[in-house]
């Protein structure tokens, strides 16, 4: 038995040998196909001409293992066209503009600022902002759009906004403003997210008849909230203004979900602590800057993509980071207004733009004809 093993497993060692040299072959060919191409101004992805192989190696190869071959030849097609890309990059703006950041941007990030965040004193926007910045000039503002705004025009230098939440996913509302602004993602922060309950002093939890705070607050402290009998959830823009809309009502029977912060910034007493479903409660906040800043060190990259509306595109952009070893860390996709089922997509990667290899990738995305926008290069601290 072991002998046969054995055998069999040194006849796959000898095919591995071939198919190495063949598949070296193959790329060697690939890259004077690229020559060709270059020389008569042609693009690299030929549609017709893959599926035509891809039909003649599933009837050649039959049964059972047609769909195991198709898999194999899709891989080789796409080692191929990154091979052909790197090849053929042409230098995009893109390329210019990282270079002018990595020789413009400082080697500290500042200590002081002028932020903006949304919500009112005592919000984890807040919170987050006082994290990464020493001494920040804070100036609030009442939604996640402000916020977009103020840094386009200059009126402040970052904004600090929610993008996801660990147990409670992403902030739909941010990504779908991304598309409407110009900014630049400067330095990313995780922040360790508690939830407690709060009224007005003298009030107890039996005497609660309606709750105010953040849709995602909310979310995040589902299972509290589904322990309570005949109370209304009321949705607001900010846990730290809805501890000040508790603060300033002349009601008696209505509380918050928020931060200890808002405690005694808005007079209030503790009903519950710790209300959160999860005691592993992170939000994500990025901190955008209208300029693109790139600080030494940084390894993650965030972008954003639409993709043709055809078979196999969304396929074939993962595949070209794939091939290049990146590792995609998230992928969210959101509607394109006033398209019928076509979705913008939103890349996190870990990777520097320090490598060669993957400049050349991001200027032959900026070159296609979709759209495409490099979001930024930047750090991410806990």
């Amino acid at each position: 038995m072991t002998e046969t093993l054995d055998k069999l497993r040194n006849d796959i060692d000898q095919i591995d040998s071939q198919l190495t040299e063949l598949f070296k072959k193959r790329m060697e060919t690939s890259l004077e196909v690229a020559k060709y191409k270059k020389e008569h101004n042609m693009p690299v992805l030929s549609d017709r001409r893959e599926k035509e192989i891809l039909h003649k190696v599933s009837e050649q190869i039959g049964e059972p293992y047609d769909g195991y071959a198709r898999l194999l030849f899709n891989t080789i097609f796409d080692a191929s066209r990154s091979c052909q890309n790197n090849y053929l990059a042409r230098r995009s703006d893109l390329a210019e503009r990282i270079e002018q950041a990595l020789a413009d941007t400082p080697t500290l990030f500042p200590k002081k600022a002028v932020v903006a965040c949304q919500g009112v004193a005592g919000s984890n926007s807040q919170a987050a902002c006082e994290k990464l910045f020493e001494v920040p000039s804070i100036m609030f503002f009442n939604s996640f759009e402000g916020v977009f705004n103020a840094v386009e025009k200059g009126l402040c230098q970052y904004g600090i906004l929610p993008i996801e939440n660990s147990s409670y996913g992403s902030v739909g509302t941010v990504y779908d403003l991304m598309q409407n602004y110009n900014f630049h993602i400067a330095k990313s922060l995780r922040l360790r997210i508690n939830h407690n309950l709060m009224a007005k002093p003298g009030t107890r939890l039996s005497d609660v008849r309606e709750i105010f705070s953040h849709e995602q607050a909310i979310g995040q402290c589902g299972e509290f909230l589904k322990g309570l009998s005949d109370v209304k959830i009321t949705v607001c823009e900010n846990t730290a203004l809805a501890a000040k809309m508790v603060a300033d009502s002349e009601r008696t029977d209505v509380a918050a979900i928020s931060s200890m912060e808002c405690l005694d910034l808005y007079g209030l007493e503790l009903l519950k602590k710790h209300i959160q479903t999860s005691d592993n409660n992170y939000t994500r906040f990025i901190c955008i800057s209208k300029k693109l800043e790139i600080y030494p060190g940084s390894n993650k990259i965030s972008l954003i993509l639409s993709l043709p509306h055809s078979p196999r595109s969304l396929y074939h952009a993962i595949a070209k980071f794939a091939a290049l070893g990146v590792n995609l860390t998230k992928l969210e996709s959101r509607p394109i207004p006033g398209s019928d089922f076509e979705f913008m997509f939103y890349f996190d990667l870990e990777a520097s733009v320090y490598s060669p290899e993957l400049i050349n990738l991001l200027s032959e995305l900026e070159n296609q004809p979709e759209t495409f926008v490099f979001l930024g290069c930047y750090t991410e601290t806990i």
